[in-house]
């Protein structure tokens, strides 16, 4: 179990530091459009509010994710049974948020579809839309891995023997 546990929040510190350099990647590019009068440079609207949101959630689990391992580590040695309860438990709470997570970067995805598709001779419109395809798409194909690892995680734990 203690690899699992391992490989899982090895993979989640991986990911945050990914959500924290494209972040930065976005802001940057969103500079540059800006600066530069892009024709796309509302662009940076959604680059940077969407980064910002990368930035905190990348940041707030890097950090908090080695005290985290070491308490569960611990728990898991002490009292097993209710280590594998309250991940199990954990868990379902965090795969339930991936579908709201998924639900709400679909729905992204597809307003800034729209927004090229229909709107893409306003200036505007069509950075914005642009903005929130990439972002969307992105933070979406990174839900989609994490989820597959919170499923690799739960089986890992419904096997735990206590």
């Amino acid at each position: 179990m203690m690899k699992d546990l391992a490989d899982y929040f090895s993979a989640e510190k991986q990911e945050s530091l990914l959500f924290i350099a494209a972040g930065l990647v976005a802001i940057g590019v969103a500079i540059w459009l800006w600066s530069n009068g892009h024709r796309l440079r509302y662009m940076a609207i959604p680059l940077v509010s969407i980064a910002l949101v990368h930035q905190v959630v990348g940041t707030t689990d890097y950090l908090r994710t080695d005290s985290q391992v070491q308490a569960l580590a611990a728990q898991s040695q002490t009292v097993p049974a209710q280590f594998k309860q309250d991940e199990l438990s954990r868990m379902d709470t965090v795969m339930k948020n991936f579908k709201t997570y998924k639900a709400i970067e679909i729905a992204v995805l597809i307003v800034g579809v729209c927004l090229i598709v229909f709107l893409q001779r306003f200036d505007a419109a069509a950075g914005v839309g642009a903005g929130l395809v990439l972002q969307a798409a992105f933070t979406l194909a990174l839900d989609m891995f994490a989820e597959a690892r919170g499923q690799d995680y739960i089986r890992a734990l419904t096997e735990f023997a206590t």
